[in-house]
């Protein structure tokens, strides 16, 4: 597949980023010119988060690193400010159930009447990453659970040492 012209953000908190987060992220590259990770500084759905925002941006880039076509910024204004900044004409977001497309049709109809211009662009999680979730995860590490094969390396070693032998 060639990839299409033009810029993309794929907005998230990425509390932490999962392997699910990262395929997302990597199969868009492949599809579009340039991808722009959003991690939020403070998603308001949260009330606070594990790790901030530049811990979050570090794990991103870390594990991007070889995709040449992807940026990770970190942003606290709305997302349709945020892809208008950079010149994004699509919000990329995946999608693991009918309850992320109910959140996410909401959302995608808030977006196109702050901006008609920018398109909400969907892709679903592939079937291996469909129940992975940053929640999950947290809770998996929370009680020493095994989650090396869900997050980076980097995000794997952070839980460890943050939540040691508990």
């Amino acid at each position: 597949m060639s990839k299409r012209n033009g810029t993309v953000v794929c907005p998230g908190s990425y509390d932490p980023v999962t392997n699910g987060h990262i395929d997302i992220i990597t199969r868009t590259a492949e599809v579009f010119e340039r991808v722009v990770v959003g991690v939020v500084n403070n998603p308001l759905r949260k009330e606070k988060t594990l790790f901030n925002a530049q811990e979050r941006e570090a794990f991103i880039s870390e594990a991007t690193a070889e995709l040449a076509n992807v940026d990770v910024k970190i942003f606290s204004n709305l997302l349709v400010e945020f892809a208008r900044a950079n010149d994004a004409k699509a919000i990329v977001k995946g999608l693991r159930a009918i309850s992320d497309f109910e959140y996410e049709f909401e959302m995608a109809q808030l977006n196109r009447k702050l901006d008609p211009g920018i398109e909400s662009v969907y892709v679903i999680a592939s079937p291996h990453y469909s129940f992975l979730s940053s929640t999950g995860v947290k809770e998996m590490a929370t009680f020493s659970g095994d989650v090396s094969d869900l997050v980076p390396p980097a995000v794997a070693a952070a839980l460890a040492q943050r939540f040691g032998d508990r």
